[in-house]
């Protein structure tokens, strides 16, 4: 099957469905140089609406989580601990503010911030129409992963416990050889 990407429809769902549907997909990225570099999605985590203690979106509308805001299909890249550039895929209707944090990738060590800066994601990627973005898209080659794992998010200390429990985070289980 040759790959396609991902439209807009695929984004406009809630966060929990489309988290682990994420999984198999290639996230690719052209680079400086023309190239375009892709791989394969092995791990998300769930960050949904202001009622989540641990999504950006908790205390409302701000500049650095608009993005959040915004219909489904948009890259959402903000800086951690102004360090790390690490990318969230936006989903859900306009002014459900949802996102998908892109955790881990095949073929590159474990870990969002090491994934964006090995695919040069910057925050200026922010905001990037993921269905139409020449820069930075998802894609979907018909692989599809042996299994998923739901698991607790991890690094949200500042979360209620109840938050920090959820099994929000979903990673690829490796094929049995």
């Amino acid at each position: 099957m040759a790959a396609t990407r991902l439209d807009e429809p695929f984004y406009a769902r809630d966060v929990l469905t489309a988290a682990p549907e994420l999984l198999g997909k290639l996230l690719c990225r052209r680079l400086p140089d023309g190239s375009v570099l892709r791989r394969r999605v092995t791990e998300t985590e769930a960050y949904r609406g202001e009622e989540d203690s641990a999504c950006h979106a908790h205390k409302g509308k701000t500049k650095r989580s608009a993005t959040l805001y915004e219909p489904g299909g948009r890259s959402y890249v903000y800086l951690c601990y102004g360090i790390h550039a690490l990318l969230n895929v936006v989903t859900g209707l306009d002014g459900q503010p949802q996102g998908a944090l892109i955790r881990g990738v095949e073929g590159m060590p474990p870990g969002p911030g090491r994934l964006t800066k090995a695919l040069n994601i910057r925050v200026c990627h922010n905001g990037l129409l993921l269905y139409e973005s020449e820069l930075l898209w998802l894609e979907d080659d018909g692989f599809r992963v042996p299994g998923i794992e739901a698991l607790p998010r991890v690094g949200i200390a500042y979360a209620t416990r109840e938050d920090q429990e959820r099994l929000w985070r979903f990673r690829q289980l490796c094929a049995e050889t």
